[in-house]
C-alpha cells in the first residue's frame, strides 16, 4: 500500500481533479482510491478514473462533495 499525498486542485461536483508531485512519487492507477479525512473526521473516497496530463488523476467522489474548499490534501490507498 503506498502514502502519496496529493493536492486537490479542482472539483467541479462529484469529479475531483488531484495534482501529486511525480518527481518523488509515482501517479495512483486507474482505479486506486484516495482518501480526503474530512472536518467532522470521516473519510470520503475518491476512485481514480483517469490520468489528465503529467502529474494530475481525475477522480469520481463517492459521497457528496458539497462544502469542500480547496487546498485538500488526499493520501492515496491502493488496496
Amino acid at each position: 500500500m503506498s502514502n502519496s499525498i496529493g493536492k486537490v486542485s479542482q472539483i467541479m461536483g462529484p469529479v475531483v481533479d488531484v495534482t501529486f508531485d511525480t518527481s518523488s512519487n509515482k501517479l495512483p492507477k486507474i482505479y486506486d482510491s484516495l482518501e480526503i479525512k474530512k472536518q467532522d473526521g470521516s473519510i470520503l473516497v475518491l476512485e481514480v478514473q483517469s490520468h489528465v496530463g503529467e502529474d494530475v488523476v481525475r477522480t469520481i467522489s463517492m459521497d457528496s462533495t458539497d462544502g469542500f474548499s480547496l487546498p485538500r490534501y488526499p493520501k492515496m490507498k491502493q488496496y
